[in-house]
């Protein structure tokens, strides 16, 4: 590769990476409000919680919409509208009267938010596959993991010289920056000839081939599930730390944000040794590493242990995620080519439908305990290990 392609790539790496970062700076910049958000509005900390479960509602059926219509009409167009979109939402959510508001209008928000998250993994497979594509998402996901490092702290940065609906505007400028990113620096990756048929039934006939796709299901289910026990991490640690062990809003923002270190080693190291350890090795490793890190936040939170016990293995868990997600998606999209849109969609839909259920499950023995957490964090790396096992691994092995 010359050194202009190499340029190229990682431009385009870049320029995708930040718009997969919408996720996080959506979900995680509002994090250290959590507490002056109950205040203003005079409410609970688990309806706070659910406007982030409307949140990953949105980001969720929003990337099922959104593959599906850059499937059809290419993946410029519906990124563009989206962006558009989501500055009005942000908008919204800055003047948003009650908390009944804003739980809708962030659930806007993630909708629009979702199309950066899929769309910019469709057009890596549209240019991309084999270790190729492994070696560019691993180029992709070290930018995106730069979200859940920076997110919380530019949230805890805003606050520090004005209120939660300045992290509102600070996203919507955000949006802006994106939409004219696309307007004027991503080509069109879909050609015409390989679009799908503008035709809804069609789009159900592609879920429906994708979803009989045994492999492509156990790959979507185990990083799926694994996804959804960080959003149960996402949604606790901010009372968590706060609450139970007195981390100031600072403080917490370093500590949830140093997590995006461990995504970072764990994503670089599947993209970098990808051509020497498989992919299916990295997935497995990184399942067993998260069940054993589920087990310690569980022992942690029964026994009430000091603040950095509970960090060490969240920070190993986080790492985890790193090393699943990088390597599970390449291996679920690499017989996608046809359906990149629609593949994208599913694998991105599940994390946050399910994250959507599990998040508020967090808060259910009220903002005292860390137990919950504990538990979904296990239960979600068993039932993750258990579904690669009963679907990735027979599947190789009925193939063989």
């Amino acid at each position: 590769m010359t050194t202009k392609n190499k340029h190229h790539v990682l431009r385009l790496a870049l320029l995708l990476g930040l718009f997969s970062t919408m996720g996080p700076f959506t979900i995680d910049m509002y994090l250290p409000a959590f507490p002056e958000i109950v205040k203003q509005f005079d409410t609970t900390a688990s309806l706070v919680q659910l406007s982030l479960t409307a949140c990953l509602l949105g980001l969720g059926i929003g990337q099922l919409v959104m593959g599906s219509l850059s499937d059809v009409y290419g993946r410029r167009i519906p990124l563009l509208f989206s962006m558009i979109v989501y500055v009005l939402a942000s908008l919204a959510c800055a003047f948003s009267p009650n908390i009944g508001m804003l739980i809708v209008f962030r659930f806007v928000q993630g909708f629009a938010a979702s199309a950066g998250i899929v769309i910019s993994r469709a057009i890596a497979r549209d240019l991309y596959s084999g270790h190729e594509l492994t070696k560019f998402f691993s180029m992709l996901i070290l930018v995106s993991n730069l979200g859940p490092l920076v997110a919380p702290v530019a949230g805890s940065g805003v606050l520090t010289f004005t209120t939660w609906q300045g992290v509102f505007v600070a996203l919507a400028l955000l949006g802006i920056y994106l939409a004219t990113m696309t307007k004027w620096s991503l080509r069109e990756t879909l050609p015409i000839d390989r679009r799908s048929p503008s035709n809804f039934m069609q789009q159900l006939r592609n879920f429906r081939s994708l979803l009989r796709d045994r492999q492509f299901v156990g790959y979507m289910l185990t990083q799926g599930i694994m996804i959804a026990g960080v959003f149960a991490y996402v949604s606790g640690t901010p009372f968590i730390y706060q609450n139970i062990y007195g981390a100031s809003p600072t403080v917490f923002a370093l500590l949830f944000g140093s997590n995006g270190i461990s995504l970072i080693i764990g994503s670089q190291l599947v993209g970098r040794m990808s051509h020497r350890v498989s992919e299916h090795t990295f997935l497995l490793f990184g399942l067993w590493l998260s069940c054993s890190a589920g087990v310690a936040v569980l022992v942690v939170a029964m026994v009430h242990g000091p603040l950095y016990a509970l960090v060490i293995p969240l920070f190993l868990f986080v790492g985890s995620i790193g090393m699943t997600a990088t390597a599970a998606f390449p291996l679920a999209m690499e017989s996608q080519g046809h359906l990149a849109g629609s593949a994208a969609a599913l694998l991105g839909v599940i994390p946050f439908l399910l994250g959507a259920l599990v998040s508020p499950l967090v808060g259910i023995a009220g903002e005292e305990t860390a137990v919950p957490l504990g538990i979904i964090i296990l239960m979600t790396s068993v039932v993750a290990l258990l579904a690669y096992f009963f679907l990735v691994r027979r599947g190789l092995h009925g193939k063989a």
